[in-house]
């Protein structure tokens, strides 16, 4: 009968905790924002067609970029920031082109190719938008790098990366971002600063 009574206890105790995390996440900022110095890795990792990516020269690219940590078989943070990415493609459309999306596996020892694919068809992924897998080591550096290293991948958090063309820093979103707080970053990374002070102190 304790045992039960016990076991009760528990679960209004974590439906409580559930509650209150909510209305917090209500009540709080959805994510946060700030300009960061990353030095990108000089390394070689593969796309979901299994083709080699210069990750350095694919990342300071001459137009703006977005980058995710996601995992395939993941289905908590991924999905959420995965679908941000294919909203942003579909507001794009066409001009799509004119900016690269970049998910970067956290588990490079189940993604390969066969399984980034399977995963950016089932966002309907469009030219523009590259799944990357590497060996261990080199993802480990790359993770590092952006300071986005976990040693356990169940324990990532939700970080979108942002670059423009010339820009010396990057844009380091930790939290949910919607699509349309993406497309603003995509604004200003692809040269409109005349909004930017405006937006950070809306922020």
């Amino acid at each position: 009968m304790r045992s039960e009574l016990r076991a009760v206890a528990c679960g209004i105790c974590l439906v409580l905790a559930m509650v209150a995390a909510v209305g917090s996440a209500v009540v709080g900022p959805r994510f946060t924002r700030e300009d960061v110095a990353i030095e990108v890795p000089d390394v070689t990792l593969i796309d979901q067609h299994g083709r080699e990516v210069g990750l350095r020269h694919e990342l300071l690219a001459d137009k703006p970029v977005f980058v995710e940590f996601i995992f395939a078989t993941c289905t908590t943070i991924c999905p959420v920031l995965s679908a941000g990415f294919a909203s942003m493609q579909r507001k794009l459309g066409d001009d799509r082109r004119e900016v690269l999306l970049v998910s970067i596996t956290i588990d490079p020892e189940h993604d390969g190719p066969e399984e980034m694919r399977t995963y950016l068809d089932r966002y309907g992924a469009k030219s523009g938008w590259d799944f990357l897998t590497g060996t261990r080591t080199d993802i480990d550096l790359v993770m590092k790098a952006f300071d986005a290293f976990v040693a356990d991948k169940m324990s990532h958090r939700p970080l979108t990366f942002v670059h423009g063309p010339g820009r010396a820093q990057w844009v380091r979103i930790d939290g949910f971002a919607g699509s349309r707080d993406l497309m603003e970053e995509l604004e200003l990374a692809s040269g409109d600063d005349e909004e930017e002070g405006e937006r950070h102190d809306d922020d």
